[in-house]
């Protein structure tokens, strides 16, 4: 009779411990390079880590690792989340470079100038075209930047003339390219070094859209930028596919729910909005703002277009099968998406 009911209570005590198990604690690692002042941390990161614990009903916690911190480097953000160093990760497609040539696509001259634009353009393409990038990751969203700029430190750049050997830090090989046609001298180089190289003359200028000058302070050792809308630079969100999996079905229904479509459609927005804070502390440093005159613009295009073609058949050494085609497809979707 004892022996009964000591099993009996066992049993009866593992049952009530299933449901605690089951509610198990989940704790998830997730990194990017940008600095706790930048929108992406402070309107997407942590705002989206903050839902998927109300999604789970505080199951799941998000430790975030921005950038300056262990895990925030740039280069680094691909490797540790297929490594699961972190399980998810927001990294910049060109660095380091020649690891996602097909996504790399959108970042080719006069393509695409609008973040909302250029970021459902790459949603729309992922399944078709950008899928095979992106082995062993659950791709949680693509999005791109508004139309860069093209900032200087002691040279006034209104045209392609003013560009003439001056060192530009470039995000990625398709605007390296163009910087090289135009007469720069590319100079690849992760965001967070480029405060103390344009201090110490290193570099004489940067490409980027407005809302870096903000965030990495840049509007104190700029003097001078050119507004042309010429390129994009692209950036993933992912997960290690996984991790992903080992979730219980409910958690990874809270992630789908934040990720995608849903996720993609808001890059627009909060690009504008973080760009503006960018613009409004140049503004406020007395810094001169020229805007690339149609004329010029048209110099560019002319120039630009065999750096196209080049850049398109070099992605064929890398695996790329048809990125003639997915450029048209691009050019396609970025028709669509703009009217």
């Amino acid at each position: 009779m004892f022996k009964r009911s000591l099993i009996a209570g066992i049993a009866l005590a593992a049952a009530a411990a299933l449901p605690a198990v089951a509610q198990q604690k989940i704790t998830l690692k997730l990194s990017h390079f940008l600095p706790p002042v930048h929108g992406i941390h402070t309107d997407f990161i942590e705002p989206w880590a903050e839902d998927l614990k109300q999604c789970t009903d505080g199951q799941v916690d998000v430790q975030i690792y921005p950038g300056g911190t262990q895990m925030g480097g740039v280069a680094s953000q691909q490797e540790q989340v297929m490594a699961g160093v972190v399980d998810i990760a927001h990294g910049l497609h060109g660095i380091p470079r020649g690891r996602f040539p097909r996504t790399s696509i959108i970042d080719i001259p006069f393509l695409v100038a609008d973040a909302g634009v250029a970021s459902r353009t790459l949603w729309t393409l992922y399944p078709e075209y950008l899928k095979p990038e992106y082995r062993g990751l659950k791709v949680l969203a693509l999005h791109a930047h508004n139309g860069g700029v093209i900032h200087t430190r002691d040279t006034k750049v209104t045209s392609m003339d003013d560009l003439q050997g001056l060192r530009i830090r470039t995000p990625s090989p398709a605007v390296s390219m163009m910087l090289e046609e135009l007469g720069a001298e590319p100079v690849g180089m992760p965001p967070g070094q480029v405060y103390e190289s344009l201090q110490k003359g290193v570099i004489d200028g940067t490409v980027f859209p407005w809302d870096p000058v903000k965030s990495f302070r840049l509007d104190e050792v700029l003097d001078y930028h050119l507004d042309g809308g010429v390129y994009t630079v692209s950036f993933f969100f992912v997960m290690n596919q996984r991790k992903y999996d080992s979730l219980p079905t409910d958690v990874r229904g809270c992630i789908d729910s934040l990720s995608g479509d849903a996720l993609v459609a808001r890059f627009g927005d909060w690009w504008d909005k973080w760009d503006q804070a960018g613009l409004d502390a140049v503004k406020a440093q007395g810094n001169e703002i020229a805007e690339l005159s149609d004329e010029e613009r048209a110099r560019w295009r002319e120039k630009l277009q065999p750096m196209i073609n080049r850049y398109l058949e070099s992605l064929k050494a890398q695996g790329v099968e048809n990125p003639q085609e997915i450029y048209e497809a691009a050019q396609k979707y970025v028709s669509e998406f703009s009217n």
